[in-house]
């Protein structure tokens, strides 16, 4: 797994790429505000040295002379040195005393200053990596086949979008920290340490091992825990989502109680699984601290009864400050056993993400797929079939439609009627057989211009919380105010929108729902025959309207389909009478053809769909 957890770990550092070239910063931030931070420790024996009266003030300026320059920290030390000696010698102890404290003030300033530039940069590439983690994986979601969605819960992909995302952001800080920032500043502990007594920091390096060990067992069982919370949250996610969507007929048929017992089933889980991941993340810090401070208590043991028995050279405020720096070494490691902890639940968000982000979709657009302006001769299903997973839909379906005909589809509901308009527009691809526009196969055009041909009317009018203006234009941002008055006139809705309080750029609220059925199935239809198509694609487009709406959009709509190809889609007969042939679809397969009149001298499933219609 830990491989595995590697390759998911840099793929989302790659989404930092743009500024790579702000990593030489972080670093020289991150080691200079460490140099900092060890130089006001370090300065703690001196001033020790001071307060316990070991340095005499007898100690002339003849004894110690300034250090020629050479690159390492023991030049630092020696300069510093001879400084305070001069203090020491020149103006007395209390002056050294505020001497070292200015420069234990600087220092700390210093330090802190490019500890707070290194956060930062990392601000940025959190950002940054965020930013284009979420756009990548919405473009690639958006783009995927009808039948993802219908298979998949949208609670979950909206989780992934969201809760996830935020996972992994607070991950990233945490990795840096891990891989880079606290492994340095242990380094740089560790190296000081071994400097001023090599003896007491091999003896405790024995230790640190087994106290690592531990911490790893507590990390390993928080990664199972972080992805059971993930899944957990996204299905709580997707009942909200649920909820909010079908409040009316919730309420409607009192459905509240059994709405709140599955919300609290499952509110209960995502406690449970968030509750057994924080014991185990809140156990690894006080765990690093114990293991540590133990050690500590061993040094200060093992080192105290040699310094008191004089076994080292080491004087006793060297030893103080040996421990104090100790101390403050086990502060990253106690900060890693915390941001492990974050990027596990950050790598169980990451797995998630890449798995919505690495689905592909069944519908492929060419990328050289030609870009389709008109529609010239006819549209040609040639021995189409379509399973829907692994149930048939669509049968050896043969039909052509010449250009400037209209062909109404109709037979009982669930026969295919709706897929066979679906595959024309490449919301889903044929399983066999083929759909030829002009003699080419639909999936040698370019998807977006191949769909630009057809205006879309469906039974399920999708509206957006956005102005009318917004809802007739939409997909075609290109479009003048003027072709989209006329539009709205085509589609009988004019004579209502103007009537609205802010006209056409009043905000008709979610899916519409400020408008009546009728106004809102009319601004679909405005929206498909905004730009012109050349074909139109009816699907039960006035099922959802009463006979005075019916009647007008009728109106329109015969207007409109004048001399245009139209693929009507209808329950109710009466309205496709027009029609230049009747279509009659059953469990996928065509069992009838013809016009009004020849179907109804035929004793077949039309007349007695048209019979049972007017008897109604």
């Amino acid at each position: 797994p830990n491989h595995y957890q590697m390759k998911i770990c840099l793929r989302i550092l790659a989404y930092a790429k743009p500024i790579r070239k702000l990593v030489p910063f972080y670093v020289l931030s991150i080691i200079m505000a460490i140099v900092f931070g060890l130089i006001n420790f370090s300065l703690l024996i001196p001033l020790l040295e001071v307060l316990f009266s070991q340095t005499d003030a007898g100690q002339t300026l003849d004894t110690i002379t300034k250090p020629e320059f050479y690159f390492s920290l023991i030049y630092l030390k020696d300069l510093f040195r001879y400084y305070f000696v001069n203090v020491i010698a020149t103006q007395g102890k209390v002056y050294a005393l505020y001497f070292v404290c200015i420069v234990i003030v600087i220092s700390v300033l210093l330090a802190n200053i490019f500890r707070y530039l290194a956060e930062i940069i990392v601000a940025e590439v959190r950002t940054k990596i965020v930013y284009n983690l979420r756009t990548k994986l919405f473009t690639n979601t958006s783009q995927l086949h009808l039948g993802y969605f219908t298979s998949k819960r949208k609670g979950d992909i909206i989780a992934r979008l969201t809760s996830d995302i935020q996972e992994v952001e607070h991950a990233i800080v945490d990795t840096l920290r891990v891989f880079f920032k606290e492994p340095a500043t242990i380094i740089g502990f560790f190296t000081v340490m071994y400097y001023i007594s090599s003896k007491f920091t091999l003896f405790s390096l024995v230790f640190l091992p087994i106290a690592g060990f531990i911490i790893a067992q507590i990390v390993n069982k928080l990664r199972k825990s972080a992805s059971q919370t993930q899944v957990s949250l996204a299905s709580l996610v997707h009942i909200l989502q649920e909820t909010l969507s079908g409040m009316r007929i919730i309420k409607a048929f009192a459905a509240r109680p059994y709405i709140l017992k599955k919300f609290r089933q499952e509110n209960e889980q995502y406690a449970q699984a968030n509750l057994s991941m924080e014991l185990k993340k809140s156990l690894a810090p006080p765990m690093s601290e114990f293991l540590g401070v133990s050690i500590v208590a061993l040094i200060l043991a093992y080192g105290g009864k040699q310094v008191l028995t004089h076994q080292t050279e080491l004087a006793a405020s060297t030893f103080i400050t040996y421990i104090i720096i100790f101390s403050q070494a086990l502060i990253p490691i106690k900060s890693i056993s915390k941001s492990l902890s974050n990027i596990q639940r950050g790598l169980a968000a990451g797995k998630r993400i890449f798995e919505l982000m690495d689905t592909h979709s069944d519908i492929v657009n060419k990328p050289d797929g030609i870009k389709i302006k008109t529609f010239e001769k006819s549209i040609c299903f040639k021995n189409v079939s379509f399973s829907y997973e692994t149930k048939p839909v669509i049968k050896n379906f043969d039909l052509t439609i010449q250009k400037g005909t209209s062909i109404a589809l109709v037979g009982p509901s669930g026969g295919g009627k709706s897929t066979i308009a679906d595959l024309l527009a490449r919301l889903y691809d044929v399983s066999e057989g083929d759909i030829e526009i002009d003699g080419i196969s639909v999936k040698e055009y370019d998807i977006y211009a191949l769909r630009k041909l057809m205006g879309i009317v469906t039974q399920e009018n999708i509206l957006l919380h956005d102005t009318v203006y917004n809802n007739i234009a939409f997909g075609r941002p290109e479009a003048t105010e003027e072709a989209i008055i006329a539009a709205a006139k085509i589609a009988n809705a004019h004579d209502f929108i103007i009537e609205l309080p802010q006209g056409y750029q009043t905000i008709i609220g979610e899916r519409g729902n400020k408008l009546s059925g009728g106004q809102a199935q009319r601004l679909s239809i405005a929206r498909a025959v905004l730009g012109n198509p050349p074909i139109l694609i009816l699907d039960e487009a006035t099922s959802a309207l009463d006979s005075a709406s019916e009647r007008q959009v009728q109106e329109a709509l015969n207007e409109f389909m004048q001399n245009r190809t139209a693929i009507i889609i209808a329950h109710r007969l009466s309205t496709i009478r027009h029609a230049h042939e009747i279509i009659v679809v059953e469990e996928g397969q065509i069992v009838e053809r013809g016009r009004h009149e020849e179907l109804m001298q035929k004793e077949g499933i039309y007349k007695t769909l048209s019979q049972m219609q007017d008897t109604q």
